[in-house]
């Protein structure tokens, strides 16, 4: 039986460019998994095995890798920075117990650490954090933890001071014993001395050092009392207080060091096994009937409990799909059958393999607080629960945001479609943020995703990975419809062609709703005018409506339908008849309720060198974004901004001219905003005339 003690599930997570996959290496050349060191520069790392992954140099896809320190056992995950690819950040830290968060000592809290930390949170995952390149031209350590206090609303508990800076950094001061790691070699990772000190520095290690001690002792009551009575406490009992802090996410340990030049990095490993919680000490999973709702249940850790476990990846690779696990409850054994609670079919596992990048280990069985994946799985997908099929239970599933950008693909050579549907189909199921349309007047298909960045190496992906030449259409942009006024109307359904007849009147309101309500049906219907069974059918007719708005045909969201009298036939009125009646009222009243386009507008954060803010400003200002505000830092200037998608196309050709190559951007959806008038009309009347195009 394995020591779930002994266990740590992490995942490395951070702004694009602040050195994850570049720790992650390190952290398995230390840990005796790999014994050349690859570097992302270079395209060698060894979780970026995606060729998309080694030429840009960011990491797409999370990888997964096991290792052994100090007699743990470290399930790690390397997540993408890349905002586009949020969404793979959002489901590892679903199935992890904890995570290191690492910021880059120059550039900061950047706009996905707010992101990523945001999903942390929520996920209510333990941290500790590691400030990282302070051997770069503008670092500071001391600014950073402030930035992490100020713009993530965190708790920062310092563990370590750095002794030197930029390129003088040359190792960190251990607090708690106020011993110096000093790495002279940087070439040689595993060589490095403890020593006392500097001299200099003897003030401000007090100094942390206390404020560290007086954070941690509220922990522990007895703890308290013996640190206020002026006894010395044993590192135990501090590190003892330390775990107990960061596993209630009271605060969060924070470390330096440059992982790319094998500085400080056992300290991080030493403390991940410290302080980071193993799967029994994490509040157990929720358990949810099939209807969604909290049952009381929960998947409590447990090699001896009924199966619980949840399929957070599908990835496919030459040998076919594998589905990634997380088992919280009871055991996976190769061979045995499963129940998908999602499909309600069972399900035969195939081959357990333990992943290593890209790289597998067979395995014959699995247990609770283990992360492996399985071969052979046909209908499972990402947010799937698998448990056993005589003791059913649902984890709590995965949400995914809509998509907010689209393209149109067409094969090359026409002999190829089917080739597309089978490469499609498998994009599908790696990637839910992912989704495919095929439109069916003009039969292209229509890939949707959350940047221009995803659809453009879902475009790669095609041509490398499924060999399938492709033309690719001029991005589009995800539109919605709402309504501004209320609107009191009524409609009557009524057809007779021999036998018995249709008949269905409704009388109902149609009003704004709340912005990002969706859509919101009630009855007020009293004295039986409409039958309650036929509620449903009425609600179902606006439902299957709201797909096409009447402006140009995009979906409508954020309005909501009262339905308050109406009349039916005995004989002629049907479920089918009162559908009917609502969708046609949908097509009478929409028209009159003050339509209007809504477009996606963006959260974009622009670092810009300092000499040419005025011109990045001056360009967002004609793109019609919103300014919110400017932070001067030692390297740039940061400017949030709130910027309509439509305007932001090709931007970052646009910034690296204006900056001479040295800017850069992040952005994430945030809503749906009212379009102004001149930009509404002119989107409808290309919206129509390409559906005229399409239908010739």
């Amino acid at each position: 039986m394995t020591d779930l003690t002994n266990y740590r599930n992490i995942g490395i997570f951070a702004h694009v460019d602040a050195g994850k996959t570049t720790t992650s290496e390190r952290i398995l050349k230390l840990t005796g998994k790999i014994h050349k060191t690859g570097e992302v520069h270079d395209g060698e790392a060894t979780t970026d095995f995606m060729e998309q992954e080694q030429e840009r140099g960011i990491t797409i896809q999370s990888a997964a890798t096991s290792c052994f320190w100090n007699d743990h056992r470290l399930n790690i995950i390397d997540t993408p920075g890349h905002v586009d690819f949020t969404i793979e950040v959002y489901r590892s830290l679903k199935v992890l117990d904890g995570g290191v968060g690492v910021f880059c000592g120059s550039g900061g809290v950047e706009p996905q650490s707010e992101t990523n930390w945001r999903y942390a949170n929520d996920s209510e995952v333990a941290r500790i954090i590691f400030v990282n390149k302070l051997d770069r031209t503008g670092a500071d350590f001391y600014r950073v933890v402030k930035q992490i206090e100020d713009v993530l609303g965190a708790n920062p508990l310092v563990m370590a001071l750095p002794i030197g800076i930029e390129d003088n950094f040359v190792g960190a001061v251990d607090l708690l014993t106020r011993k110096a790691w000093v790495w002279n070699d940087p070439n040689d990772p595993e060589k490095y001395e403890i020593e006392d000190a500097p001299e200099d520095m003897a003030d401000i290690i007090e100094e942390w050092r206390e404020k560290l001690i007086e954070t941690v002792v509220e922990q522990d009551d007895v703890v308290m009392e013996k640190y206020l009575e002026g006894e010395e406490l044993s590192i135990d009992e501090i590190k003892s207080c330390i775990r107990k802090g960061t596993i209630n996410l009271t605060f969060f340990p924070t470390y330096c060091g440059s992982a790319f030049k094998n500085k400080c990095v056992q300290m991080i490993l030493n403390a991940v096994v410290d302080y980071l919680p193993d799967p029994t000490e994490v509040k157990p999973q929720p358990e949810v009937d099939l209807e969604g709702n909290e049952s009381g249940g929960y998947a409590v850790v447990d090699p001896n409990k009924p199966l619980r476990a949840l399929a957070f990846k599908i990835m496919d690779d030459r040998y076919g799909a594998l589905t990634f696990i997380r088992i919280y409850s009871g055991k996976i054994e190769k061979g045995m059958t499963v129940l998908n609670t999602f499909t309600g079919k069972n399900e035969r596992i195939g081959r357990l393999v333990e992943m290593h990048a890209d790289e597998r280990i067979e395995l014959d069985t699995a247990q609770a607080g283990d992360i492996i994946a399985a071969i052979g799985l046909k209908n499972v997908q990402t947010g799937h629960t698998l448990c056993c099929p005589d003791k059913p239970a649902t984890l709590e599933p995965m949400v995914f945001p809509d998509p907010v950008i689209s393209i149109a693909v067409a094969p090359i050579d026409k002999g190829a479609s089917e080739k597309l549907g089978i490469a499609i189909g498998k994009m599908i199921k790696e990637d839910p943020s992912f989704r495919v349309e095929t439109d069916q007047d003009s039969g292209e298909t229509i890939l949707k995703g959350m940047g221009e960045l995803h659809l453009d190496i879902k475009v790669d992906i095609l041509k490398r990975t499924h060999s399938v030449e492709v033309e690719v259409g001029s991005p589009q942009v995800a539109y919605r419809e709402t309504v501004t006024k209320r609107v009191e109307d009524s409609y009557t359904h009524k057809k007779q062609s021999g036998g018995s007849g249709q008949y269905g009147k409704i009388d109902y309101i149609i009003e704004p709703g709340e912005a990002g309500s969706g859509f919101v049906f009630e009855s007020k219907v009293t004295g039986g005018n409409v039958p309650k069974e036929f509620w449903p059918a009425v609600e179902g007719g606006f439902k299957k409506s709201m797909d096409k708005g009447v402006l140009a045909g995009y979906p409508c969201l954020d309005f909501k339908v009262t339905l308050f009298d109406g009349a039916f036939h005995a004989v002629d009125s049907s479920a089918i008849a009162f559908e009917l009646a609502s969708a046609a009222a949908y097509r009478q009243s929409m028209p009159k309720a003050g339509p209007q386009l809504m477009e996606p507008i963006m959260k974009v954060d622009v670092f810009s060198p300092e000499d040419n803010v005025g011109d990045v400003i001056g360009d967002l200002n004609r793109r019609r974004s919103i300014i919110k505000s400017q932070e001067v830092n030692p390297t740039g200037v940061r400017v949030k901004a709130e910027s309509p998608l439509s305007e932001m196309f090709g931007y970052i050709g646009a910034l690296r001219t204006m900056t001479s190559g040295r800017g850069q951007f992040s952005m994430e959806f945030l809503n749906y905003s009212p379009c102004p008038k001149n930009v509404a009309e002119e989107v409808i009347a290309e919206t129509l005339a390409r559906e005229e195009a399409k239908k010739k």
